[in-house]
Parts: C-alpha cells; sequence; structure tokens
C-alpha cells in the first residue's frame, strides 16, 4: 500500500508543481505590463524634457533677437513686448502644460517679429539678424521634430494603458492618458503672403 500513497504524493507534488509555476508565471507577466508601463511614462517625461531643452535654447536667444530689433523696429513695441513677455511667461512655467502654452505664445510672437521684420529692408539686411533669425528657425524645427517623438511615446504609452489586460495594471498605477502636442488655433490659420 505505501506505493499507492507514494504514487498520490508525486501526483499531488506535481500538481502543486505546476500550480507555482502557472503563478509565478502571471505573476512575471504583470510585473512586465508593470515594468513596460513605467517605461513608457518615462520616456514621455524623457521626451518632454528634450522639447524642454530646445525650447531653453530658444528662450535664450530671444534677447538677442530682441536687442537686434529694437533699433530698427522703433515703431513695433507691441510686437517686440509680445515677445518679450512670452519669454518671461516660459521663464514662470513650471509644468508641462503651461510650458507648452508658453511655447505657443512665443512661436506666435516670433511668427509676428519676422512677419514684421519683412517691413525693414535694413534689418532684414542685418547680419545678426539673419544669424538670429537662422539659428530659431533651426531650432524650431528641432522642436517640431522632438514634439513628433513626444507625440509618439504619448500615443503609445495611452495606447497601452487603454488595452487589455494593461488597462488593469494602469488603473492599480493611477496612470492617466497624456495629451498629444497640438497645433494650435494660429498655427491652423491660413498664412497671408503679400508682396509689396
Amino acid at each position: 500500500m505505501q506505493p499507492a500513497a507514494t504514487g498520490g504524493t508525486i501526483v499531488t507534488l506535481i500538481t502543486l508543481a505546476i500550480l507555482v509555476l502557472i503563478g509565478l508565471g502571471i505573476i512575471a507577466y504583470f510585473v512586465g505590463i508593470y515594468n513596460n508601463l513605467v517605461r513608457l511614462k518615462n520616456m514621455i517625461e524623457r521626451s518632454f524634457a528634450d522639447i524642454d531643452v530646445v525650447l531653453k535654447q530658444r528662450h535664450d536667444e530671444l534677447p538677442k533677437l530682441i536687442e537686434t530689433c529694437k533699433g530698427y523696429m522703433q515703431y513695433e513695441q507691441k510686437t517686440l513686448e509680445a515677445v518679450v513677455e512670452a519669454r518671461n511667461a516660459y521663464s514662470r512655467a513650471t509644468t508641462p502644460a503651461e510650458k507648452t502654452q508658453a511655447d505657443n505664445m512665443i512661436t506666435g510672437a516670433l511668427r509676428t517679429l519676422f512677419a514684421v521684420a519683412e517691413k525693414y529692408p535694413d534689418l532684414k539686411a542685418n547680419a545678426n539678424f539673419l544669424e538670429l533669425q537662422a539659428r530659431i528657425t533651426a531650432l524650431e524645427e528641432k522642436i517640431a521634430a522632438h514634439r513628433g517623438l513626444f507625440n509618439e511615446d504619448v500615443n503609445a504609452f495611452n495606447i497601452r494603458i487603454a488595452s487589455v489586460p494593461d488597462t488593469f495594471v494602469a488603473g492599480m498605477m493611477h496612470l492617466q492618458p497624456h495629451p498629444l502636442f497640438q497645433a494650435t488655433d494660429a498655427d491652423r490659420e491660413d498664412v497671408q503672403v503679400k508682396f509689396t
């Protein structure tokens, strides 16, 4: 009778081992989901930090641009003040939403400044102005590229936290969808091109 008892014990041990392995597999699966969500969340933060670095570079170029324009654009104080105010708004911004709003203000103010500069041939011919305009334009292109990467990271994150079974783990982590960088209403308007 001992062999029967040993056979039953072996079956019990095998069943227990299988249940333990299944349990460990399930735990490992959910740990993997958790780690992927943490990775995606950190990628969003890194992407925004990359944008922030380029925004800071543009922010640092603005005083030079304003000083270069002041002598030529004596009747355009509102335009220059708009750039200064937008720059100050960026300096005060602490959250990604505030920095995004300040970035939109700077972009609009720069667009206006460069459009108004077209009325001043001496300014358009100034080497400092042309160099600063080229540097700021290059920074704008970098900002746009980084925004695209940010939106890709946000989209991947938002899809993952809305997908089953990730949504359950995301709920336990209190993760919320992130907003995408979007064009402002001013960016959607038609550009007026006038030849004088």
